[in-house]
């Protein structure tokens, strides 16, 4: 396995590694400000065995904050690891994580306490934020924990962790002993249960037994450098889980459907077993498609897609967790006083920045004129997105942080534009109305309607890339053939839902196989 070839390391992935590793050394700066010479840092340059010492004399010496720790092996559990952040308490050490992404939303009820006082006997619940469900961040805590109780450095009492995240203002404390998973279990019990089926695969592999573990199609495959070990595998089995994923596939190989033939050989009507990602009748008929090399079938005889008069097609580009940096529009339909086709608002200052509000301002500004002026001179209007979950995160999210300011919506009118009939969420009608067998991916559904991409790389993930590179993020100067390509893959991102709901409506859904059919 070791030798198998895998994919070429993603300059995204890399990219999102050395952010969090930045992210990592500017709360470590942060914190050394505050606690000063209470603050030791583990070199990171020397063998894990140097480092797991070092880490093992401070502790035994006290040391009371304790960054990039080498936690001690144990050999017994088979764990091995560190954790960004070990903050004493008085009867011994407490694991804190430090992410580059949300751990709180807008509510109350988490436990904080301030990066200046990281310590969970300071924590208070706060009345401003609510924790935002990380199950990673919890079971990389768990594991740190039973390492520091290994070694018999766990402080006593209930188990608890600390993440600092992408704030970086305040540290989110976990009860690690809390029922707080599915079925009444804590974050502990969940990673005991994970980690003891983890050792027995090993196990089992060590010793040339038969594998207790097998390719399996999960979501999080696609961004792993093995997949293409294991996608071989599974077209050569034609495995269940091509088609349906996680649990379900599981759930199937139980009751003896194991590949994709055997799911298309059930009678779509008679289920065997309760699928938690879809119908049984769905599976069937997506396993039929798949063998017939079909993207999409119809679910429907006859497509339902709202049409207006006057039409804008809406794509959002943002930077992660920091801001919405474009709002990219297609109008079409009827004359409104606008020139048809593609413009953008955007910002290229680098986010989080000001000049967002500015941008914002414009877009909004820009959309509900047209919204107005459809509606004076009695023409119907609607707006389309790709997955309003982005979108709407990102409309709502400006009017809060930007209230005030000039030309910002309130949140209250975003809200009665994004739940009026005016805002239709084109992924939400294909996954009503098509079956999708290769997913459901704009990227993937476009293309059946006969659009192409104009960049062969295009996509989100790459598009991080570029936008580091169009504002100058890693000190080099603005690159203007980047935000070139920005708005060139924004503009293609819009022409692509407006001709995908152009070809929904059309003809072309005559010739479309339909599942009844299959």
């Amino acid at each position: 396995m070791r030798d198998a070839p895998t994919l070429p390391p993603d300059p995204t992935g890399q990219q999102r590694r050395a952010d969090a590793n930045e992210h990592r050394r500017a709360v470590a700066t942060a914190l050394g400000r505050v606690v000063g010479s209470d603050l030791m840092e583990i070199p990171q340059d020397v063998p894990s065995a140097d480092r797991e010492r070092v880490t093992a004399a401070a502790m035994q010496a006290g040391v009371p904050y304790i960054w990039g720790a080498a936690l001690p092996r144990d050999p017994l559990g088979g764990r091995r690891g560190g954790i960004d952040l070990l903050v004493k308490e008085t009867t011994g050490y407490v694991p804190v994580l430090v992410v580059r992404h949300k751990v709180s939303d807008p509510g109350q009820g988490a436990r904080t306490s301030p990066l200046s006082h990281p310590l969970p006997g300071g924590a208070r619940v706060d009345p401003l934020r609510k924790v935002r469900p990380q199950p990673r961040d919890q079971l990389r805590l768990a594991h740190a924990q039973r390492q520091l109780q290994a070694s018999g450095f766990a402080a006593s009492g209930r188990a608890t962790g600390g993440v600092i995240g992408m704030d970086a203002d305040v540290v989110v404390w976990h009860d690690l002993e809390a029922p707080t998973w599915p079925g009444g279990k804590n974050a502990l019990a969940e990673y005991d249960t994970r980690f003891a089926d983890r050792l027995a695969v090993a196990a089992a592999a060590a010793t040339g037994a038969d594998p207790l573990a097998r390719p399996s199609r999960i979501v999080e495959c696609r961004s792993c450098p093995w997949w293409p070990v294991c996608e071989t595998d599974l077209k050569a089995a034609r495995d269940v889980s091509l088609v349906v994923r996680g649990e379900d596939a599981v759930a199937l190989r139980k009751v003896g459907v194991s590949t994709v033939d055997e799911l298309a050989a059930l009678d779509p009507d008679e289920q065997v077993i309760p699928l938690v990602g879809m119908l049984h009748s769905d599976a069937v008929i997506l396993a039929r498609a798949w063998l017939r090399d079909l993207t999409v079938v119809r679910r429907v005889s006859r497509m339902d897609v709202p049409r207006a008069d006057v039409e804008v097609d809406v794509d959002m580009e943002s930077f992660g967790d920091l801001g919405a940096y474009m709002w990219g529009c297609w109008l079409s339909g009827q004359d409104v006083g606008e020139e048809h086709g593609y413009r953008a608002f955007a910002t290229w200052d680098p986010l989080p920045c000001d000049d967002e509000a500015r941008s914002f301002a414009e877009f909004w500004g820009w959309l509900t004129g047209v919204r107005l002026r459809a509606r004076a001179r009695g023409l119907s209007f609607k707006a389309y997105c790709y997955n309003e979950l982005a979108e709407n995160r990102w409309l709502l999210g400006s009017a809060e942080r930007f209230k005030g300011r000039p030309g910002i919506p309130t949140v209250a009118q975003v809200r009665e534009f994004i739940t009026s009939d005016s805002w239709v969420d084109l992924f939400g009608i294909v996954q009503d109305q098509f079956l999708c067998a290769h997913g459901k991916g704009l990227k993937t559904i476009a293309p059946v309607a006969g659009f192409r991409w104009r960049d062969p790389e295009a996509g989100g993930e790459n598009s991080m890339r570029w936008y580091r590179d169009a504002v100058g993020m890693d000190g080099r100067p603005p690159d203007p053939a980047q935000r070139r390509r920005l708005l060139e893959y924004n503009e293609d991102d819009v022409r692509a839902t407006h001709t995908l709901r152009l070809w929904m409506t059309s003809d072309a859904m005559d010739d479309l196989p339909f599942a009844g059919d299959l």
